[in-house]
C-alpha cells in the first residue's frame, strides 16, 4: 500500500513539474520469468541478486544413479527460467545480463505471474514441501488447497504412487510441478 501513494505522489509531483507520468504497469513491481540459455539459472540468479533484484529460481533435488556411484543434484524446478520481481521500467537490469534472453511475454511485452501463485509457491518451497518437475497440463479437474502453505492455490489433482499430488501449472510458460498434499487440504473447485 506504500509503494502505492508512492507511485500516485511521484506521478503528481511529475505532472506538477510538466513530465509526463508512467503507467501504472510500468512503475508496480510484478513477477516475471525471465528466459535464460541453457543451464545458466543458477547463475543469472546469483548475477541477480548481486544487481539487487528480487528474484526466485525453484530448486529441487534429485539423485542420480551412474555405475560406480549416486549423486544428488540441485536442479531448477523450471529449466531455462529464473523469475523476477520488479517494475518494468527496471527491465534493462534484467535483460542485460548476459544469460538472460529476455522477459516471458505475448506480442512483445513481458507478462506478469499471478502474484499469489508465486508467493505460495515460494512459501511452499521454504517450508520444505516436496516438488519435482511435472509435464504440462491443459485438462483436467481443477481444485483448491484450502489449508497449509498452499492454501489458495488452484491445479489439478494426480495420483502418483499411492500419494495424491497437485499439479502447479504456470501458463506463460507453459511449464508445471508436482507438489505432494494431504486430501484434507484439498477441495473441489466447482
Amino acid at each position: 500500500m506504500a509503494s502505492s501513494t508512492a507511485t500516485m505522489a511521484a506521478n503528481e509531483l511529475a505532472t506538477h513539474c510538466g513530465a509526463v507520468a508512467l503507467p501504472k504497469s510500468l512503475v508496480e513491481p510484478h513477477w516475471y520469468a525471465a528466459y535464460t540459455c541453457p543451464n545458466h539459472e543458477k547463475r543469472v540468479a546469483v548475477e541477480l541478486g548481486a544487481r539487487d533484484v528480487e528474484n526466485f529460481l525453484p530448486i529441487y533435488s534429485s539423485v542420480r544413479r551412474w555405475k560406480d556411484r549416486r549423486v544428488r543434484l540441485e536442479l531448477p524446478l523450471f529449466p531455462g527460467y529464473v523469475f523476477v520481481r520488479l517494475a518494468l521500467r527496471d527491465r534493462l537490469r534484467v535483460v542485460q545480463i548476459p544469460s538472460v534472453v529476455r522477459l516471458v511475454g505475448f506480442n512483445g511485452h513481458p507478462a506478469p505471474l499471478p502474484d499469489d501463485e508465486m508467493e505460495a509457491l515460494r512459501n511452499g518451497l521454504a517450508r520444505g514441501l516436496r516438488v519435482e518437475p511435472h509435464p504440462y497440463l491443459t485438462v483436467g479437474r481443477r481444485v483448491r488447497i484450502v489449508s497449509g502453505p498452499l492454501k489458495g492455490i488452484e491445479g489439478m489433482l494426480v495420483r502418483k504412487k499411492g500419494a495424491l499430488r497437485l499439479i502447479l501449472s504456470i501458463n506463460a510458460i507453459m511449464c508445471a510441478a508436482a507438489v505432494e498434499v494431504d486430501v484434507a487440504d484439498v477441495a473441489n473447485n466447482g
